[in-house]
């Protein structure tokens, strides 16, 4: 006898109707659908596990998300065709996340799934099933005392935090470390801690460097097997094995990139999010999921501490101390003072007027940097842009210069000698311009808007000869560089590590960072900056900052002062002052004038949303897929308060069905919170 009388005698005795969600990444089937559990697969087809179902014809995987006795369509339903293994890698929580962020992001579930749950692997689960691992305490020997948790005594409230953390409350902080501080040691120390009590950590970091570091710190303290480290370079059989050594308490500890966010690790009493406003944080991929809000999603349903960890800091997470929810972790004066270089800007009175600086240094950069050299110490310089002379413009009217067949910019490549440049060359189209003629005045004279980190590498070969030059940026990244006198010249991230300490940083063409016509342009540009502040030796050390910049520029005196909560509260002002995002929720729609206009046919505005555009989206701006190549882009922009956010959410994911079931052909990309607001 069955539970409901509907059910054919094949199907399974107790709970014979599931409800599953195809994957199939399509917004109008973005729902449960009712199919009948055979008798045979009653026992496997748990909740959270993956099934095959036949839809419209063709057979498709799903999850399972709930077993029942009644189902919701009053038609003839199928039976499932097959389960794909009974693990349960959707669970609760990981369904509870997906849902909210579906709503959030007006996005498919099977979307965002895609990113959070890895492709099965069969051999990695059969050998699991041969050989079950011990418990996460088994895997390494663990030290009788709790790691040294002192340093977090530096910072205001940093004692009652971390108390607070141990004993699995819901503490959330904005985390400043100073220059010089030993981040992934603090934090590595902290997560071992809670990880002893039995409790999980999470951590995500914006590159394969910075994982790098933390798992150094970790191995400091735990064994490697201890340690579960998720990144793009795993192969599928790695990422599944450790997706369920997470999933069954053996990954405890988990450290990795913009995906791990998803990671269901058991009982999460610690995530923490390194650099929060890093690009790499926010998935390529529709719909565009940022790491930082998962974590802030998954500490408000599951109740976890949660730390934002960078030496700058982002608008979006002032917005969250402002409201109370999270809270300032700063150090306090005295450590502030210990840990930082001197720092100057090359506006100061100090400077000597007769001391004529060398190249593009100022005058006391370039006496500093000597100094560090004579000292035996390395010396950094960052400059903005990578390459030999990425940007021209014209010396009479100061238009930049265009290339005359697709208007992209004009930039001079790396020649084979110094003495021989190469000719002016479209950095879109890759045709050279000898006889460039200005479109605005006519002029044929040029000059270099900034200079890249390769021509000023051979500049700055020149000034210091004989010490070695190093050269990091692009695709051409130095991780750490040996002790000992040399100059490395770095574009931002691509600074590397000196166990020393460089004697000298040098900020150069800082107007290039600030005068970017982006709404994070003077947040990024303290972002880039404070991370190369932090690798000078402190000045007690002789440590020295020199900022090509005015001081009074309030960007640079925030620097200065290493006030990056004044930086961010300020920039969260001028926001709202402008009712631009985070104080104000912005959703975008890029795509063809078609498109466009499809789309604002098919979206219902909500009451008190605004419309702004559209807008043209420049050339080189990535277009959605689908797009003719060359076609113009534009862009619709629909501004709320923050409260309406799933509200939006809702409306936008309503679009995409209508034009979905309509078929409609043109293309449109929707990004919630786009980094690149313009």
């Amino acid at each position: 006898m069955t539970d409901a009388p509907f059910a054919p005698a094949a199907a399974a005795e107790k709970l014979p109707v599931a409800r599953v969600l195809p994957l199939l990444g399509l917004p109008q089937l973005d729902r449960p659908f009712d199919y009948l559990v055979p008798r045979a697969l009653a026992e496997e087809a748990v909740v959270g596990c993956r099934v095959r179902i036949r839809f419209h014809g063709q057979l498709v995987n799903a999850l399972v998300l709930e077993r029942c006795t009644t189902p919701t369509h009053d038609g003839k339903l199928s039976y499932l065709k097959d389960v794909i293994s009974s693990e349960v890698v959707y669970p609760p929580q990981l369904r509870r996340l997906v849902d909210s962020l579906a709503e959030y992001y007006g996005a498919t579930r099977s979307n965002i799934i895609r990113s959070a749950i890895p492709t099965r692997h069969a051999r990695a689960e059969r050998a699991r099933k041969e050989n079950m691992p011990p418990t996460w305490e088994e895997l390494g020997k663990l030290a009788t005392e709790d790691p040294d948790l002192s340093a977090w005594g530096n910072y205001v409230f940093g004692e009652s935090f971390v108390d607070s953390v141990r004993k699995g409350a819901p503490a959330r902080a904005a985390w400043q470390p100073v220059p010089g501080e030993q981040v992934a040691t603090m934090l590595a120390a902290l997560s071992v801690s809670v990880a002893r009590d039995g409790g999980g950590v999470l951590i995500i970091v914006p590159d394969a460097r910075t994982q790098a570091r933390f798992e150094s710190a970790f191995r400091e303290l735990i064994s490697a097997r201890q340690l579960t480290l998720l990144g793009a370079g795993l192969g599928p059989e790695s990422r599944y094995r450790r997706y369920l050594d997470i999933l069954h308490g053996q990954g405890r500890i988990v450290v990795g990139t913009r995906s791990a966010a998803y990671a269901p690790v058991k009982n999460l009493r610690l995530a923490v999010i390194v650099d929060d406003g890093d690009d790499n944080l926010v998935d390529p991929r529709a719909p565009y999921v940022h790491s930082r809000e998962v974590l802030v999603t998954r500490s408000a349903q599951e109740g976890c501490a949660l730390i934002f960890a960078s030496y700058s800091r982002t608008a979006e997470v002032q917005l969250l101390v402002s409201s109370g929810w999270a809270h300032n972790l700063v150090a306090g004066t005295d450590t502030l003072a210990e840990s930082m270089p001197e720092m100057i800007a090359s506006t100061d009175t100090s400077e000597d007027p007769d001391d004529v600086s060398r190249g593009r240094l100022p005058a006391i950069a370039f006496r500093r940097a000597k100094a560090a050299l004579r000292e035996e110490l390395p010396i950094l310089v960052q400059v903005p842009r990578k390459g030999y002379v990425p940007t021209l413009s014209c010396r009479s009217c100061g238009a930049p210069a265009r290339c005359r067949w697709c208007n992209g910019p004009l930039g001079i490549p790396p020649s084979d000698s110094p003495d021989d440049p190469a000719p002016p060359t479209c950095r879109w189209c890759g045709r050279i311009d000898i006889h460039h003629r200005c479109h605005s005045c006519g002029s044929t004279k040029i000059r270099p808007v900034v200079v890249g980190s390769e021509r000023t590498a051979e500049e700055f070969g020149r000034i210091f000869s004989p010490f070695p030059v190093i050269a990091s940026s692009g695709e051409r990244i130095v991780d750490d560089i040996p002790e000992g006198p040399r100059v490395v010249v770095a574009t931002p991230g691509a600074e590397p590590y000196s166990p020393e300490g460089y004697g000298a940083v040098m900020l150069l063409d800082t107007w290039a960072m600030l005068g970017r016509q982006d709404l994070r342009a003077h947040e990024e540009a303290y972002a880039h900056w404070s991370r190369a502040v932090t690798l000078a030796r402190p000045r007690e050390q002789g440590g020295a900052v020199v900022i090509d910049a005015d001081a009074a520029v309030p960007t640079v005196a925030d620097l200065l002062a290493w006030d990056a909560v004044g930086a961010a509260n300020r920039e969260l002002a001028d926001r709202t002052a402008a009712a631009l995002p985070p104080a104000f929720h912005v959703a975008a729609v890029d795509g063809t004038e078609e498109g466009l206009r499809n789309f604002m046919e098919s979206l219902e505005v909500p009451s008190g949303a605004e419309i702004l555009g559209p807008v043209d989206l420049l050339r080189n701006a990535r277009p959605p897929a689908g797009v003719e190549p060359g076609a113009p882009i534009q862009r619709m922009l629909i501004r709320c308060d923050r409260r309406q956010a799933r509200v939006v959410g809702a409306a936008l994911k309503a679009a995409q069905v209508v034009r979905a079931t309509r078929k409609d052909p043109t293309p449109v990309r929707v990004v919630v919170d786009p980094i690149n607001f313009g």
